[in-house]
C-alpha cells in the first residue's frame, strides 16, 4: 500500500522538544514503514522518517520566524496535492485545511482530527463531512454534529519511556504553559502536600506565564526546567512521584498522560475531556474535580503500583495496536 502522511510544519516530525500532532505522525509512519508499507511522510524538511521524506517548507515556523505559516502551509499541502495520484490512500494530521482539496482529487483521504482548536472550524468539517472518513482520538472528542469511521487511541513508543520503579519526592508538570493546562493549579496542589513541583514544556501563553507562574517559581519548591526533548522528559516522567493533570478543558488526549503511565508513573488528573479514557481510577492514578481533592490522593500514591502502570499502557497506547487498527481503515476507505 502507497500511504501519504501529511505532518503539520510547526515543528519537525518527529519534533525536538514540543510537537504533539508532529510526534503521532511520526509514530503512525514509522510503525507503517515496519510493517512493510511504502509510506511518503510530507513533513518539514529536517524532518526524520524510515519513509521517503517530502519536503518544500525547509525548516519549522515554529522555530523560524521568517518563515510564513500561511504561506508555506499552503505551499506544503498542495505540494501533496499535486501529487495525490501517486497514492493509494492520504493520511491528514494537518486539520481541517485540506479537507478543502479532497473532492478536488481522486484519492482517498483520512483525516485524524486531533481536536478543535475553536468551533468556528466546525463548518469545514461539517461541509466534508458526507464525503471524509474521520478518526477521533477519544470518545470524549467527537463533536455531535460529525460522524466518525471509529476511535483511535495515540500509540507510546515504549522504548523511548522507560519503567522506573524508584520514584524521588517530587511532583510534576509537564505540558504547555497555558490556562487551559492547569499550571497554576498544579502549583497550588504541590504547595500543600508539601512537595515540589518540577515544570517542563512550552511557554504558550507568555503573559500568563510572566504574571501567574514566573513570579511562583524559586528554583527549590518550584523549579521551571524549560521546554525539555525526548531524553529529558523521559527522566522526569519515569522519576516523578506523580504526574499533575490539572485541565481546565476538555482535553482531546494528552500524550504526557500516557507516556508518564508508560514510565510507571501514576497521573492526578481533573476528570474532564479524555481523562476517564486513559486513565485507570484508583490503579493508574487518580481522577479528581478540584485542587483539595488531588492534595488528598496525592497521600495515596503509595498504593498504586507503578509495574500495573506501566502494563496497562504497553496494552492500551500500544503502537502495534494503532497501527494496526489504521491499516484496517485504509482498507476499509480503498475498499
Amino acid at each position: 500500500m502507497k500511504i501519504a502522511l501529511l505532518s503539520p510544519i510547526a515543528w519537525r516530525t518527529p519534533p525536538r522538544q514540543y510537537g504533539p500532532w508532529e510526534q503521532v505522525a511520526s509514530t503512525i509512519a514509522e510503525g507503517l514503514v515496519a510493517k512493510g508499507h511504502d509510506v511518503s511522510l510530507f513533513a518539514t524538511g529536517d524532518s526524520q522518517t524510515s519513509g521517503t521524506l517530502e519536503a518544500i517548507c525547509p525548516k519549522p515556523y515554529g522555530e523560524d520566524d521568517t518563515i510564513d505559516p500561511k504561506v508555506w502551509e499552503s505551499l506544503h499541502i498542495g505540494n501533496l496535492m499535486e501529487k495525490a495520484e501517486n497514492f493509494d490512500i492520504i493520511h491528514n494530521h494537518y486539520d481541517f485545511l485540506p479537507l478543502t482539496y479532497s473532492r478536488l482529487i481522486d484519492t482517498p483521504m483520512v483525516t485524524t482530527i486531533h481536536g478543535f482548536s475553536s468551533e468556528q472550524i466546525i463548518p469545514v468539517y461539517k461541509k466534508y463531512n458526507p464525503t471524509s472518513t474521520y478518526i477521533s482520538i477519544s470518545n470524549a472528542d467527537r463533536h455531535p454534529d460529525l460522524d466518525y469511521h471509529r476511535t483511535i487511541y495515540h500509540g507510546i513508543d515504549s522504548t523511548k519511556f522507560q519503567l522506573n520503579n524508584h520514584k524521588e519526592n517530587y511532583l510534576l508538570f509537564y505540558g504547555r504553559i497555558h490556562p487551559d493546562k492547569g499550571t497554576l493549579e498544579a502549583i497550588g496542589i504541590a504547595k500543600k502536600t508539601g512537595y515540589p513541583l518540577k515544570i517542563a514544556g512550552l511557554v504558550q501563553d507568555q503573559e500568563y506565564y510572566s504574571s501567574a507562574i514566573e513570579p511562583r517559581i524559586d528554583g527549590e519548591n518550584v523549579i521551571y526546567l524549560g521546554n525539555v526533548g525526548p531524553t529529558e522528559g523521559n527522566e522526569l516522567l519515569g522519576n516523578a512521584k506523580a504526574l499533575l493533570h490539572p485541565i481546565l478543558f476538555d482535553e482531546p488526549f494528552g500524550l504526557s498522560v500516557a507516556e508518564a503511565m508508560m514510565c510507571g508513573t501514576p497521573v492526578i488528573a481533573f476528570n474532564r475531556g479524555s481523562m476517564p479514557e486513559l486513565i485507570e481510577d484508583g490503579n493508574t492514578g487518580f481522577l479528581v474535580d478540584t485542587v483539595s481533592e488531588a492534595v488528598e490522593v496525592v497521600q495515596r500514591l503509595n498504593e498504586l503500583d507503578p509495574n500495573y502502570c506501566r502494563a496497562y499502557a504497553m496494552e492500551k497506547f500500544s503502537i502495534d495496536n494503532m497501527v494496526a487498527e489504521y491499516i484496517e481503515v485504509y482498507k476499509d476507505v480503498i475498499a
